[in-house]
């Protein structure tokens, strides 16, 4: 498969561990109708970087009347996931294009269980953005904090799919658009008047974009929303595993709601084992209210000030574990915005990370990120089947 950028691409491998256009007389760029969405509006001149359009719903006007209760802020890509499982990337007969990135996962999977939510981020100005744009818009999504940019391509990844349904990463960016988004171009108004604001740490990764994102989750922060934090540790995008773990903690007592997986827990401990409390505890931060750790198929832990505990998981076979963990995040976070008070109920807590163990299960029984993410209905279908 040919990949043309605006900018030479970086191919990145990562392996996880188990668990030409033509212009208007304005300059403007101009696709065959067949090519954007409609709504999705995409005005920037090619020769001025600074200016960035939004994403529009159907009416060509951003959605205001409602504000979401979460704003995702992050990367927003396309997986290339193999049509079979258990071969390299380069015996893969063919590749299925799925939407992902996590926080867009995120913000999908809560629209999809009845919530509220809303996305920041970039993508690029290409046939890949537009449909993105969509996707966003069809799965009830606020899309207006999202940018299309002309001088870098939407990010690619493509996924190679271990028997097991665990998976492999090739990544192509450097630079690609969600690298590129600068202060100046966030919608404060729309992180400040939200409940929640959910965020990961590939953003944390590279200028513009490492400056928008501590200034988001800041205005969040002051805002008094309160903040969710899952680093999805991809170790090869960082410039060395020093810099990844001082990237992800440099923003970690920020976070009100932080989840990490059993291997970040080792990650960020240099190693220590992920399944003894007392090593989970040093990383609770004294403004933390939950702290939870994922653990695949077994369900998750959870520690606050108060209380803490294990919830178990739904037992299925895998066939893509790709977003199981943003499910589950968008689990607790779609349950979380309706009632806060369920940081201080432990009864009430286990039974939402019931629901959102089985929300990230459902997940891996089809390929794809956003194509797997479970409606309510779906979620509470399985739940009979979860072992407490």
């Amino acid at each position: 498969m040919a990949l043309h950028a605006a900018a030479p691409a970086c191919a990145v491998f990562c392996r996880l561990p188990s668990s030409s256009p033509s212009h208007d007389a304005g300059g403007r760029r101009s696709l065959p109708a067949v090519a954007r969405p409609r709504g999705v509006v995409s005005a920037a001149p090619l020769r001025t970087r600074a200016v960035r359009t939004k994403a529009t719903f159907s009416d060509g006007v951003p959605e205001t009347s409602n504000s979401p209760h979460v704003v995702c802020f992050g990367e927003l890509l396309i997986d290339f996931v193999p049509t079979v499982n258990g071969l390299s990337l380069s015996e893969a007969p063919a590749f299925k294009k799925a939407p992902g990135g996590a926080p867009a996962n995120v913000a999908v999977g809560i629209a999809r269980l009845g919530g509220s939510a809303a996305f920041i981020g970039k993508v690029g100005d290409d046939e890949f953005g537009y449909m993105l744009a969509d996707i966003l818009k069809q799965n009830n999504v606020n899309n207006q904090g999202l940018l299309f940019d002309p001088h870098a391509r939407t990010a690619l990844a493509f996924v190679t799919l271990r028997s097991d349904g665990e998976r492999e990463f090739m990544f192509y960016r450097n630079p690609s658009a969600d690298m590129l988004l600068e202060e100046k171009e966030l919608d404060l108004d729309l992180i400040q008047k939200a409940k929640i604001f959910h965020h990961g740490s590939i953003s944390l990764i590279t200028e513009p974009c490492k400056t928008a994102h501590i200034a988001a989750a800041k205005a969040a922060k002051d805002a008094g929303v309160l903040v969710s934090y899952d680093p999805n540790l991809r170790l090869p995008l960082w410039s060395s595993a020093e810099d990844a773990r001082d990237g992800i903690l440099s923003i970690w007592e920020t976070a009100d709601v932080i989840k990490i997986s059993e291997e970040e827990v080792s990650f960020l401990t240099n190693g220590e084992d992920p399944y003894d409390d007392a090593v989970v505890k040093k990383l609770i931060h004294s403004n933390l209210k939950l702290l939870l750790v994922t653990e695949g198929p077994d369900g998750c832990r959870y520690y606050s000030k108060d209380f803490s505990g294990r919830v178990g998981g739904l037992k299925v076979s895998a066939v893509d574990t790709t977003g199981a963990g943003d499910a589950f995040v968008a689990g607790v976070l779609s349950q979380l915005a309706t009632d806060f008070s369920l940081l201080q109920d432990e009864g009430r807590l286990r039974e939402a990370l019931k629901f959102a163990n089985v929300c990230g299960a459902l997940t891996v029984t089809e390929r794809g990120a956003i194509p797997a993410l479970p409606t309510r209905q779906q979620v509470l279908d399985a739940l009979t089947d979860v072992v407490a």
